[in-house]
């Protein structure tokens, strides 16, 4: 697997490296949803807003992680699929690793 520290900054990337990345999003009640985005700070938005995945709908998003990022979208994908297939303690050690994104709000001053 790819290394977490591989970007200094998630939101961009080389190209020859792609741009997409995995992330995982704590919800209510201690839950673990992992996705992939090539925009990571707007994905979560979309899942905060009720506007992303089914999962995420039900259960309130609370912070995100990245786990990887400078992927391609296939490399991406590949990932995504075997953190779904770990068992719960083992994402949540993930979970403890991962780098936290930190989304900078405009606060119009």
């Amino acid at each position: 697997m790819p290394h977490s520290s591989e970007a200094a900054n998630p939101t961009t990337a080389s190209p020859e490296h792609g741009d997409w990345c995995v992330y995982l999003i704590l919800c209510e009640g201690g839950s673990l949803y992992c996705g992939i985005s090539n925009r990571p700070a707007e994905r979560f938005a979309a899942h905060q807003s009720g506007k992303g995945a089914k999962y995420t709908r039900i259960r309130k998003p609370l912070e995100m992680r990245l786990l990887f990022h400078r992927l391609s979208r296939s490399a991406a994908t590949k990932q995504e699929a075997a953190i779904k297939k770990l068992k719960t303690a083992d994402k949540q050690v993930l979970w403890e690793k991962a780098e936290r994104l930190v989304i900078e709000r405009d606060t119009g001053e």
